[in-house]
């Protein structure tokens, strides 16, 4: 005999009720939340944003200060130059012109078709990239990447970790120098061994010394220090070996379009020549050094110093004109968003 159980009408939905409720009211709070609360995911996207709000916020800060030390540095590099003389050096030619803008601008033009590839950095990284360069004259060397990587850090929709990038680009920058260095002075080593480029023997070997030094570091730990793919590490050294190659041309062509009594290839080799000396890290007055190497090659001795003092001037005013435009910008920029 089979025995049923008898419900009253409704029973079984009844019964239910209290379970449901329940379940209701744990997908309420769950799904819903007080301010400043929520769940553990909501809380954690929010804890980043805020990470980086204020990584941005102190990156702001600290290219502002590098802007401002600029300013402190553009009005003491002014008060040590002599504008009338300078002003009196300088060629009135529109190709001289155009070289020499061509040559200011073609290390930021090379980063920024290398962050381009890496980051898709628009056309305006060009600026950053020429405050980079002014930072590193006038302030201190390697001050203008840390300048970059606050920029880039401003800017996270951007890129979210650009230190290794800015690291390799730069730890190539260095390396592709030196093996351009090691090269130059292999293809001049006749003249510099026969003492007339006025660089002692002891001088020439202890700089090719740490030339080589840093070059072997740098490629012993190459595995270590870069960060970047291999594709990329070689396109990136390729574009610093052709930046090399083009700022020597458009010094060879600036000082003929100023003196075009001397062939071409006369000032192809001599600006062959400042490259190298510029590079040897334990030369002195490397001014100097290369005015008594193009004296001797050249003669026309009241011509190259006129040439070289021009040049060494113009360069100094050129970045304290850029570095005076670009800190006022980010100084006012930056008080605007405070």
């Amino acid at each position: 005999m089979i025995e049923r159980t008898t419900q009253p009408f409704g029973g079984d939905e009844a019964s239910d009720r209290p379970a449901r409720a329940e379940s209701d009211m744990a997908q309420m709070y769950q799904h819903s939340f007080a301010a400043g609360e929520g769940s553990p995911e909501t809380r954690l996207d929010m804890g980043t944003v805020e990470q980086r709000q204020r990584g941005s916020r102190l990156a702001g800060l600290f290219s502002a200060a590098i802007s401002l030390a600029m300013l402190v540095a553009v009005a003491m590099e002014i008060r040590q130059l002599h504008f009338r003389e300078i002003l009196a050096m300088i060629p009135r030619s529109a190709p001289f012109w155009l070289a020499f803008a061509a040559y200011y601008l073609v290390p930021p033009f090379t980063e920024w078709t290398i962050y381009r590839r890496l980051w898709g950095l628009p056309l305006s990284g060009v600026a950053a990239l020429l405050r980079k360069q002014v930072s590193n004259e006038l302030l201190l060397g390697y001050l203008g990447e840390v300048q970059f990587y606050a920029w880039a850090r401003a800017r996270l929709n951007m890129v979210a970790a650009p230190f290794g990038a800015i690291k390799d680009v730069t730890i190539l920058s260095a390396l592709t120098g030196n093996i351009a260095t090691l090269v130059m002075l292999v293809g001049a080593w006749p003249l510099v061994m026969s003492g007339q480029l006025g660089m002692e023997s002891r001088t020439v070997f202890m700089s090719l010394g740490v030339v080589l030094l840093t070059s072997c570091i740098i490629l012993f730990f190459r595995q270590r220090l870069f960060s970047l793919h291999k594709r990329d590490l070689l396109i990136i050294t390729g574009l610093h070996f052709g930046r090399i190659i083009i700022i020597v041309g458009l010094w060879a062509l600036m000082w003929h379009l100023v003196l075009p009594e001397v062939e071409l290839a006369m000032w192809l080799v001599l600006a062959t020549l400042r490259m190298l000396i510029s590079r040897l890290p334990l030369v002195p007055n490397k001014d100097v050094v290369f005015a008594g190497v193009a004296v001797f090659l050249l003669g026309h001795e009241a011509q190259i110093s006129h040439l070289i003092a021009m040049m060494a001037g113009l360069l100094p005013v050129t970045h304290i004109v850029v570095g005076a435009i670009f800190a006022s910008v980010d100084l006012f920029q930056s008080r605007k968003e405070s």
